[in-house]
């Protein structure tokens, strides 16, 4: 078992061949963070670093796409794939397999526009199809809905309180002071991009105080209330993905010296 927070890791530099940047940055944040991180080996580990990057590859890929910002009454997709349900979702059409309609949402980007929870339930299937094999994809989520926060169980996401943010999670600006005649803006789900980065669907990248200051703009006449930042992790439990795992991220042979611990491919 490795505790993260509790391990020592020096010469860092020994990282640089296996751990690329992001997950570097991304382990940094656990090794200084209150919390300790328990994994059953560098394996796991491995695996979540790496699917954290990827969810923030997805969330910079959509932020940089063009994809709308909407209200569900409003929403579209690429008929090709999806059919489009009265209350706005969008239903994976039969015959037709979740990987190539998940990746079509970042393809063919001008043809969709969806709300902020939507959006970050699309960035985390992203992901998690560049994080296992693409047959365990299609075939855990073959029946894929996108609308608000519904989600296929398999995707094993949970909402916790507290303020351990790590890059990869979605967070939640509250805006208790809305426009009523723009409730869409009550707030905003964003993925902690790291170094007081975040992606919000409809604002943007943005820092913290940034994504305050566009919440504050919409809300009521008269508010007394700022907007801010909900003390609240939303985030994928890699564990119970694992199993599935595509094969290259199984290919590294683990060492401890000491305090030390060494990856090689």
């Amino acid at each position: 078992m490795i505790k993260i927070g509790q391990m020592i890791l020096k010469q860092q530099e020994d990282f640089t061949g296996v751990f690329s940047p992001t997950e570097r940055m991304i382990l940094n944040h656990l090794l200084k963070n209150e919390k300790v991180y328990e994994f059953p080996n560098m394996l796991h580990l491995k695996f979540e670093l790496f699917g954290r990057q990827q969810i923030i590859q997805a969330a910079k890929d959509l932020a940089h796409s063009q994809a709308r910002f909407t209200t569900f009454e409003y929403s579209r997709c690429n008929e090709k794939f999806w059919s489009r349900t009265p209350n706005g979702g969008f239903l994976l059409k039969e015959n037709h397999k979740p990987s190539i309609a998940i990746e079509d949402i970042f393809l063919n980007s001008h043809l969709y526009a969806f709300e902020c929870a939507t959006a970050i339930v699309i960035i985390f299937y992203k992901a998690v199809l560049h994080l296992i094999e693409k047959k365990h994809f299609d075939h855990l989520f073959a029946n894929v809905y996108l609308y608000d926060w519904h989600y296929d169980q398999d995707l094993s996401i949970k909402t916790r309180y507290g303020t351990d943010y790590i890059p990869g999670d979605c967070l939640y600006f509250d805006n208790p002071d809305v426009d009523p005649k723009t409730p869409h803006w009550q707030g905003e789900n964003a993925i902690y991009l790291g170094e007081d980065l975040y992606f919000g669907h409809g604002i943007g990248i943005r820092s913290k105080q940034e994504m305050i200051r566009v919440l504050n703009r919409l809300r009521k006449p008269g508010a007394t209330k700022s907007a801010y930042l909900l003390e609240q992790t939303t985030r994928i439990q890699f564990s119970s993905l694992f199993p599935f795992a595509h094969p290259s991220l199984h290919r590294f042979i683990v060492a401890a010296v000491g305090n030390n611990l060494f990856l090689y491919e």
